[in-house]
């Protein structure tokens, strides 16, 4: 990484074969600004845009991260600030002729002893919080679990100080929609698996109307979670109450506060860091992102998998047009299938809807400089490091093993976290250039501003400044390190997010692609 100096006009160029670079500057640089090395400025350049390095022709190969991320619609001088309106897009790696499992890395050395406080649950797993999640089947029983939440917080928290929060796995799926469809099973698994993730404890709790078309016990199967209970101890169905809203919520809460006496008596115990299931994702993305917070997100990633922990990153069409980059480093040709075979299904998923994965560069996306969904793929998938890629898991699915594994979503900050969530996910990170409030009520979820002037802007909703990268204060591997020792201060409970200082909470919104009747 090139980075000029600071009392000058800065910019960062990423790899050798680069021919352009991205100003760091806050104000961005004037037109006629000299940099270091001798360029000038043509025209004036906005902080995280681009600049070309070098004359390019109409036609011509614009080159960022090593990669082609676009094609010169007109000639390009060098000096010039390059946008959107300047380059053709290139078409997607084709699935059908890449390698696979070709560039697998050696093992790291592992890394040992190191621990956090977690909360040990029967299936195995490990929670980094103690939460009671009650889900539901369907949008229609929300507002009244909502308000039996909120009471329950009110009146009932305070006499179990052990238990960290009471929390509504409510959604908008149940009814009217085509329950037998083949894909719906996605948004079923999902909430299959959502009561499952290693924070709620173990404690099955679901709220249904009666009438819906998803049943109850296709969320609660007679398994693990409701062995030894009744039905009457873990379903309540409002349509069966005969004392009005009063009674509902009486029940409800009665139901609660039971779940709650047995989650009091749990206590954090020493867990290795393998136990982690660490779920990545960035949203509000900028130019920065590829350059600061998400490669030292790999940095962290690459210390996870050698502490033997499970790190998952994701977005479908934030991989796809680096696919090629990322096969070869699958642990088997069977991984590398399934990377394939996930693109391949988003794919025609898009194609469905008459969209392509150039539908998902955002706006902001674009005010941060990045001009389309190649530039941001590259910058996405540097959050995965350079370990060999361990697994693949298909949308609703529960990861199963350890190391890196790719979590097949689409890109929405909400259906990833959603989705990320039902994968098993106890500790979830989130990097940001343009800023968002994004939380999740079912895990901790740290925050990482790619730019000082963002984390400085907003002290009270970023906890890591990735931006003393570019300033030269932390290497990569210094952030990275800070990160992954944030990892089991956080999950220990010994420091909370701010997200979660806040309550600041997005909804669960599940992954449907199957028809709504």
């Amino acid at each position: 990484m090139l980075i000029e100096h600071q009392d000058s006009p800065r910019y960062i160029r990423l790899h050798a074969d680069d021919n352009v670079g991205v100003v760091v500057n806050d104000q961005g640089v004037a037109a006629g600004s000299r940099f270091a090395d001798g360029l000038a400025a043509i025209e004036h350049i906005p902080q995280s845009h681009k600049v070309a390095l070098t004359d390019i022709a109409a036609g011509g190969e614009v080159v960022r991260y090593g990669q082609v991320i676009g094609y010169a619609l007109q000639p390009i001088s060098r000096g010039s600030w390059v946008t959107e309106a300047h380059l053709r897009m290139p078409e997607p790696p084709a699935l059908d002729s890449l390698p696979r499992a070709t560039q697998v890395a050696a093992p790291a050395e592992p890394l040992e002893g190191y621990t956090f406080e977690g909360f040990r649950n029967p299936d195995g797993s490990v929670g980094t919080r103690n939460l009671l999640g009650v889900s539901t089947t369907v949008q229609c029983v929300a507002g009244v679990l909502e308000h039996c939440v909120e009471r329950a917080r009110k009146e009932l928290l305070p006499k179990y100080p052990n238990v960290d929060d009471v929390i509504a796995l409510s959604h908008s799926y149940g009814c009217g929609v085509a329950i037998n469809a083949p894909d719906a099973v996605i948004p079923i698994r999902t909430l299959f698996n959502l009561a499952r993730n290693p924070n709620l404890g173990g404690q099955a709790l679901v709220i249904g109307l009666g009438c819906e078309k998803l049943q109850p016990v296709q969320l609660m199967p007679g398994d693990s979670l409701t062995e030894g209970l009744s039905e009457q101890q873990w379903l309540y169905r409002l349509q069966e109450s005969g004392n009005g809203f009063a009674g509902m919520v009486e029940q409800i809460l009665g139901l609660i506060e039971g779940r709650l006496k047995v989650l009091d008596a749990r206590r954090r115990e020493t867990c290795p860091a393998s136990e982690l299931v660490v779920g990545m994702q960035c949203g509000g993305s900028d130019a920065f992102s590829g350059i600061t917070a998400n490669p030292a997100l790999g940095v962290a990633a690459d210390l996870l998998v050698r502490a033997g922990a499970t790190v998952m990153f994701s977005e479908n069409t934030e991989v796809r047009d680096g696919i090629h980059l990322l096969t070869p480093r699958a642990a088997t040709p069977e991984v590398a299938d399934a990377l394939i075979r996930e693109m391949d299904w988003y794919d025609r998923y898009l194609e469905r809807g008459m969209a392509d994965r150039s539908a998902n560069t955002t706006p902001g996306n674009k005010k941060g400089g990045l001009n389309n969904i190649v530039e941001k793929a590259m910058g996405s998938i540097a959050k995965s490091g350079s370990s060999p890629i361990a697994g693949v898991v298909a949308p609703g699915e529960k990861v199963k093993g350890k190391g890196l594994q790719f979590c097949a979503t689409p890109a929405s900050d909400f259906i990833c976290g959603t989705l990320q969530l039902a994968a098993g996910m106890n500790l979830h990170i989130f990097t940001t250039g343009r800023g968002t409030p994004y939380g999740l009520a079912m895990v901790p979820v740290i925050k990482v501003a790619t730019r000082t002037e963002l984390a400085e802007r907003w002290p009270d909703l970023i906890d890591v400044d990735a931006g003393q990268v570019t300033s030269g204060r932390l290497s990569l591997e210094e952030l990275g390190w800070e990160i992954f020792q944030l990892y089991l201060d956080v999950a220990s409970g010994h420091k909370h997010t701010w997200a979660e200082r806040h309550r600041l909470h997005n909804d669960l919104v599940l992954f449907n692609p199957a028809p709504v009747t």
